[in-house]
Parts: C-alpha cells; sequence; structure tokens
C-alpha cells in the first residue's frame, strides 16, 4: 500500500488531501509512524523524531494514529489478495508476498493479475497500492518500490540479474544501515560488487547471511510464500512524555505494552519462551534484560510474572527513564501444523 496509514487519514478527511501529513505525536518525544507524500518531498518519513520532522517540515499536520481502522481496511484488502490465491504471507498490515503461479482465477499473466488486484483495492477501499512482480520473493519486493505510488514494476528471468547488479547494496531488502556501511568498508557497493565475492567471503564477514548475499548477488531466492509464517519475535515499546523515575509508574507504563504483545500471540495462537524487557534512560543510554522459561507462556499472568521479575532489579533507576520496551521471542504455534509455470507478462 502506497504511505498506508496516511493515506487512510487523508481518504477519510478531505482537508488533509494534497497537505503534508505525518501519521503519530508532535510531541517533543514523538515519532512519525508514516509520512503521507507530500511530506516525503520535504524529507519527512517514517521512526523520524517529530521535533525533525517539523523542522524540515514547518506545515506538517500531525494526525494521531487509528490503528483499529487500518486493521480493518487491512483486512479487506488480504479479502481481495484471498481472491487470488491462498498463498499469502504478510509482512504488516500494508504488505504481503503473495504466490500466484496457481490461482483460484485461472489466470496465465502476473502482471495482470497485479493490475487487477490493484484495481480492486482501489475500487472497494478509495486507496492505491504498488506492485512488484518476479520469479521469487526478493526481486518482488525489489520490484515493489520502483514505480511507487500507484504502480507496479516487473522484473522477468531474463533481466532479474542485471537488475540486482546495479542496485546500490543499501537498497537491498535484508541489508540494513548497519550491514550496507559493512559492505562499504569492504568495497561493496552494489549488487555488482557482491556478486564478485566468493562464499567463503561472504560468510567469514557476514557469518549465516552469506549464503544469502551471495544467492540474492546473482537474482537467487529460494524461500517460498509461507501462508502461515509465525513471526520471530513481536514487541511493544512507549517513549514517555516525562521521564519515568519509580518502579510503580513503570510497572504502570508497562501494562498496555504487555497487553499489546500478548494480544498478538492470542490472536494467532502462540507462545513465547522467551521474554525482553527494554528499558532507555533519559541520557539515551539503553538496557535489556530477557529471561527463558522452559515451556511457552499460556497465559497473560505468566507474561507479567516475569516482566515483574526482570523490571524488580532496574530500580532504584540510576537515572530517568524514557522508554520501556516488551518483546516475546522464541514463539512456537500452540497448534500442529509440480506446479505449472506462470507467465510473468505478455
Amino acid at each position: 500500500m502506497d504511505a498506508f496509514y496516511a493515506s487512510v487519514e487523508q481518504r477519510d478527511n478531505p482537508e488533509l488531501r494534497g497537505r503534508p501529513v505525518a501519521v503519530g505525536s508532535a510531541a517533543a518525544r514523538g515519532v512519525v509512524a508514516a509520512a503521507s507524500y507530500e511530506a516525503r518531498a520535504f524529507g519527512v518519513f517514517s521512526a523520524m523524531p517529530s521535533v525533525t520532522a517539523q523542522r524540515k517540515c514547518p506545515d506538517l499536520i500531525f494526525v494521531r494514529p487509528r490503528f483499529d481502522v487500518y486493521k480493518a481496511v487491512s483486512l479487506q484488502i488480504r479479502a481481495i489478495f484471498a481472491e487470488y490465491t491462498p498463498l499469502i504471507e504478510p509482512l504488516s498490515l500494508d504488505e504481503a508476498y503473495l504466490d500466484v503461479t496457481e490461482n483460484l482465477k485461472g489466470m496465465t499473466i502476473a502482471t495482470e493479475i497485479a493490475e487487477e488486484i490493484r484495481a480492486k483495492i482501489f475500487a472497494i477501499t478509495g486507496l492505491t497500492a504498488s506492485a512488484g512482480i518476479s520469479y521469487n520473493k526478493f526481486l518482488a519486493k525489489m520490484a515493489s518500490g520502483q514505480n511507487k505510488p500507484n504502480g507496479q514494476f516487473l522484473i522477468t528471468p531474463r533481466n532479474g540479474a542485471r537488475f540486482v547488479e546495479q542496485l546500490p547494496v543499501k537498497k537491498f531488502h535484508g541489508v540494513g544501515p548497519a550491514t550496507a556501511e559493512k559492505m562499504h568498508r569492504l568495497g561493496i557497493e552494489t549488487g555488482a560488487d557482491l556478486k564478485m565475492k566468493e562464499l567463503d567471503f561472504l560468510i567469514q564477514h557476514f557469518g549465516k547471511s552469506g549464503p544469502y548475499f551471495y544467492d540474492i548477488a546473482r537474482g537467487i531466492d529460494v524461500r517460498k510464500v509461507k501462508p502461515d509464517r509465525v513471526r520471530k519475535s513481536v514487541g511493544a515499546e512507549d517513549t514517555f512524555s516525562q521521564d519515568i523515575h519509580s518502579h510503580e509508574l513503570a510497572r504502570e507504563g508497562l501494562q498496555p505494552l504487555i497487553e499489546k504483545v500478548w494480544g498478538y500471540c492470542e490472536t494467532n495462537e502462540i507462545g513465547a519462551k522467551t521474554v525482553t524487557l527494554k528499558v532507555k534512560y533519559a541520557d539515551f543510554t539503553q538496557i535489556t534484560r530477557s529471561k527463558t522459561v522452559p515451556a511457552p507462556l499460556t497465559a497473560i499472568g505468566d507474561l507479567e510474572e516475569v516482566v515483574d521479575l526482570l523490571l524488580g532489579p532496574i530500580f532504584p533507576a540510576p537515572k530517568g527513564i524514557r522508554l520501556l520496551g516488551v518483546s516475546l521471542s522464541s514463539l512456537e504455534e500452540r497448534r500442529p501444523e509440480t506446479t505449472p509455470q506462470l507467465r510473468l507478462a505478455l
């Protein structure tokens, strides 16, 4: 989806259309959750501190997020996807992989499927979507950003390797800022540079990610679309308007975060073995404390108990606390768990 949260707000409030909009809080410690394309033109992007966003765009309009609305729209979009294929792997509320090799419509050209899905999304939700079409997940993801907003882009088997070669590694899906900087230090600026490196070299410098980087430099990605994909972790955090100094206020601030992450577990019928508490102090120093239990947690009360065990030793706090977070990992499901070649385009 194109600037999903911000686009929903502009759709629902005509006064916001054509204006720079940020979903988030304008408070001193606020963060931009999403930015409209009008705001992006000023250099405003998601995860940017609100004060920085306001400095870049003095006319920026902040709108409080309405996650219940975004989730409802997301469900409408997922229902459209399900008309074409059961092989849907959601990445977030506004993005998913679809395997349409064998699709429910019997369509044989992938670009036409993408066009039809995008048109149906617009007709039903009034929102625009962009699509990447290719023969594997990595290239489809890379293609999805090429013609945003409201466009689509095709990478065929014939031009896949060439497309990757000219792409800066910092734009690769799966290469974060730290990894990109490490690659730059090693003389790797583009996909072509990455392709020049031997597998042993990449394993030496990037460990278990080495084989993945070796493959994608050649346009190879054998990962399947997994409709029952379970996330490796789930977390929530909050930055407080004023620094917290007491155990009581910290515990109070953690409760909605506990309820949020546990709600995800309940909705997706999963349990977690590892609980991590994140604490960021007023001077931006940060600590984490984790505990792993023998069996997956089965009730919110169990999670609250583990969080209390982790929080207790933090106090008395050496300085004020500006942010707290809770994350769950070692996630496990609570319940047990020859195709034709599709034409990509005409």
